[in-house]
């Protein structure tokens, strides 16, 4: 029986790497919209807590330039883990957001990966329970 999870290789693009999530996370910090566009398969499903799921890389650009509650900030990565179609990174965020107060907070994301580019994402954040 064939590997449900195996990707059509006649169109796939580079391979997701360490470098490109790093990249990835870059982008964001530098509002390079046009770079992140890259990271994203025309698809994907953003899973980001206190949102309806984002659907498709339109709709993921359009959270980063218009909606994103931080003005400002830079990712720092502690670990990056890859394995055949998934992912996961950790690390903080220290920044600013829109209204000016600052943020300090831990982060984790996981991934699945489709023809080189991020195909769903579902961030966490080391928050305050209730």
């Amino acid at each position: 029986m064939a590997d449900s999870r195996a990707t059509d290789t006649t169109q796939a693009g580079p391979a997701m790497d360490e470098g490109r999530l790093i990249a990835m996370f870059g982008a964001i910090d530098a509002g390079d919209w046009a770079a992140l566009a890259t990271c994203f398969h025309p698809e994907i499903v953003y899973e980001r807590p206190g949102y309806e799921p984002l659907l498709g890389r339109n709709r993921v650009l359009r959270f980063y330039r218009e909606e994103r509650l931080v003005k400002s900030g830079a990712h720092r990565l502690e670990g990056v883990v890859l394995q055949d179609d998934r992912g996961a990174v950790w690390g903080a965020l220290e920044g600013v957001r829109t209204d000016g107060r600052p943020i300090s907070l831990g982060f984790a994301d996981i991934y699945h990966f489709e023809a080189g580019t991020i195909r769903k994402r579902r961030s966490h954040f080391h928050v305050p329970a209730v």
